[in-house]
């Protein structure tokens, strides 16, 4: 019997799967993640202005936020093997919920610590939506699209990041941020009546937020998914069921651990350029936008995620994955340096352009390492989820580079990442077993 990767048919009972209603009710996940996720960026600037921290104090945002991935991924996918894709969402959804809600005391009582202990609760419940959620997504078909069907829905993804920022600035960079020149100027009656007013600006939006993933709980508790174990979805007959190149453990796979590298790498560029991009536009040498306005420009870096996600959805079933991956990451890596050594609104456009580019990185990367794992499928999710720390570590890393060589050349760390990022595209995606642990 042929031993090639299992090719997942949706054939159950001798009559084809309508996937439709699945793959419709998980996209929205995809879009309340992606939302949630990106407003960290309107965030960053507007605490950074309310408690007058550095770069790498407020990166502590991101730290808090992308932590949550590197402790509970791995034990989340063990209970999605244990308990299912949909029980994992609800509490997901559940948790995120609570996390939202922390928010209300922490603008309430001004302080910062309280912030970073909300957005580490909302992320916990996001990170058990992404494990649940893309793997599950990734086996709904056949498994030469399944880089295809992952780009598509990660663009909803990208469509919650696109509106969040320009939402985002209309509600809660909405009051204008005073120099230190004129917080000087006023008493302290005057600074306490200010700040309340810049932090209660954010309690409102998280409520909100709060209330959808309630609602979204519900929704997922009553409705009916198709179950699945062990990489494919359950009662679909499988071709090729030789499962004899799947053994050891799941970490002996250099495309995956290589994989795991490239998402921890991602996921920090990504991050870490939305997150200093307000105040990087808002810089006199690039566009001297006050945050308000900067803060909609964000919507052009993820809306070009957007659009390039639903392009190549298309795009990578006529071209292999792994090419078009390294494509764009070389891209990307030449638009970041372009910037860097440019100035005004062409060093803008340029670092914006990078979303559009960015793109289909992620859901190739999550493809393409857990491609052929079949029983270690659930792991690797678990694995790849927890890389998702990049986005921890690489903004807090730029954070301190910011501090002291400038915002603008501290942009070379985003280029390190793309350039690992075309070199598993290029090679580092390709099936190799070694008996290392």
């Amino acid at each position: 019997m042929n031993k090639t990767t299992p090719e997942y048919t949706t054939e159950i009972n001798s009559e084809k799967t309508n996937y439709t209603f699945a793959l419709s009710v998980l996209t929205s996940l995809f879009f309340m993640w992606g939302f949630i996720t990106c407003l960290n960026g309107i965030l960053i600037p507007h605490l950074k202005a309310l408690f007058s921290l550095s770069y790498k104090e407020v990166m502590l945002i991101q730290f808090s936020f992308y932590t949550a991935y590197a402790l509970l991924s791995i034990p989340i996918g063990k209970f999605v093997g244990r308990f299912g894709s949909q029980k994992i969402i609800v509490a997901g959804l559940i948790t995120g919920g609570i996390g939202c809600l922390g928010f209300y005391p922490a603008a309430g009582y001004q302080l910062y610590p309280m912030f970073l202990i909300s957005l580490f609760v909302l992320a916990s419940g996001i990170t058990m939506l992404e494990v649940s959620a893309n793997p599950f997504v990734a086996i709904l078909g056949k498994q030469e699209t399944a880089a295809s069907r992952l780009t598509f829905t990660q663009a909803f993804n990208s469509l919650g990041t696109t509106i969040a920022p320009y939402l985002g600035s209309f509600f809660i960079l909405s009051i204008a941020v005073k120099a230190p020149v004129e917080l000087q100027m006023m008493s302290a009656a005057e600074i306490s009546a200010y700040k309340f007013e810049q932090s209660n600006t954010v309690q409102a939006p998280y409520l909100v937020l709060a209330s959808v993933l309630f609602f979204l709980a519900i929704i997922f508790s009553v409705i009916k998914l198709p179950k699945h174990e062990n990489g494919k979805v359950a009662g679909a007959v499988v071709e090729n069921k030789n499962y004899d190149h799947i053994h050891g453990r799941v970490w002996n796979y250099k495309h995956l651990v290589l994989g795991a590298i490239g998402i921890f790498f991602y996921v920090g560029a990504e991050v870490s350029i939305g997150s200093f991009l307000v105040n990087y536009i808002g810089q006199p040498d690039i566009a001297g936008f006050n945050p308000a306005e900067a803060g909609k420009y964000i919507s052009f870096y993820w809306g070009g995620a957007m659009i390039g996600r639903f392009i190549g959805s298309f795009v990578q079933r006529k071209i292999k994955p792994a090419k078009v991956l390294a494509f764009n990451s070389i891209a990307a890596s030449l638009l970041v340096t372009a910037s860097m050594f440019s100035f005004g609104l062409t060093a803008m456009w340029l670092i914006l352009a990078v979303g559009l580019f960015n793109s289909i990185m992620y859901p190739t990367i999550f493809t393409l390492a857990i491609d052929g794992l079949g029983k270690h499928t659930g792991s690797a999710s678990g694995i790849l989820c927890t890389a998702i720390v990049g986005g921890a570590l690489i903004p807090l890393t730029q954070g301190f580079f910011a501090d002291n060589i400038g915002i603008h050349h501290a942009f070379f760390i985003p280029v390190v990442c793309y350039l690992y990022i075309a070199f598993y595209g290029i090679k580092g995606h390709k099936h190799f077993y070694q008996n290392i642990l």
